[in-house]
């Protein structure tokens, strides 16, 4: 994987069914166009932020629940001729006239992953970020990142995964910049962490919490805005 499409969506408790359909149905063709992976995980445990968080993200309402999902491409080129391929089909036409959420409230964008920490298993639980980040700390942000991978994999977790913003639109209505209150030149990092369950997650986070590993350096910088980073557990629906 050398490219990510990231995607945040407000979808109805109601509609969950006929979204995983909606979501099953895509990811062969997703995958006929050039995809290597198409994961769709369901909110599960998704708490309210003072600052951010993503039902804010999406502007979420009442009885809708925040979708957290990604598309693996192995290069940005492959992503831009598979949405151009997209475009064009009348499969994704006919599918696109019927969706069974917002789609004027979804917030996407194109990453590049700075962070790829990757064993064999099974994703069955995932927890989601969005973190700004300064342009200018790209760097410090990557080794923070990469420090705290093995940690979270020797707890328990399969997968870490750290994105850089890299195609990244402004929206009408929502957007990942508006997400994070991006301030200044601030970038946003799209960051996932795959679990074998939740049972697994919850006691890796709590032994991650907890392992001085983490303990940050005496006055040592954070290169984030942690009061705007959002964050949510997820479970999965679609993983092809």
């Amino acid at each position: 994987m050398t490219y990510v499409e990231g995607f945040v969506i407000a979808v109805p408790a109601s509609n969950k069914e006929a979204y995983r359909r909606h979501a099953a149905d895509a990811a062969p063709l997703f995958k006929e166009f050039g995809a290597t992976r198409v994961v769709e995980t369901w909110g599960d445990e998704v708490p309210d932020g003072k600052v951010t968080d993503f039902k804010g993200a999406v502007k979420a309402e009442d009885g809708e629940v925040v979708v957290f999902s990604w598309i693996e491409y192995p290069t940005k080129a492959a992503r831009d001729v598979a949405t151009a391929k997209m475009m064009a089909d009348p499969r994704m036409k006919e599918m696109g006239a019927s969706m069974p959420f917002d789609a004027k409230r979804m917030i996407y964008g194109g990453f590049l992953p700075i962070v790829d920490d990757v064993e064999a298993g099974v994703m069955g639980y995932t927890d989601g970020y969005l973190v700004p980040v300064p342009a200018g700390n790209r760097e410090a942000y990557r080794a923070l990142a990469a420090k705290a991978s093995p940690v979270f994999r020797d707890h328990g977790a399969t997968r870490v995964v750290e994105c850089w913003g890299d195609d990244v639109p402004e929206g009408k209505v929502t957007d990942f910049s508006r997400a994070i209150k991006a301030e200044g030149d601030e970038t946003v990092v799209f960051s996932w962490v795959e679990w074998p369950s939740k049972t697994v997650r919850d006691a890796g986070m709590a032994k991650v919490m907890e392992d001085p590993r983490m303990k940050p350096e005496a006055n040592a910088e954070i290169p984030f805005n942690g009061q705007r980073m959002i964050y949510g557990g997820f479970a999965p629906l679609v993983d092809a």
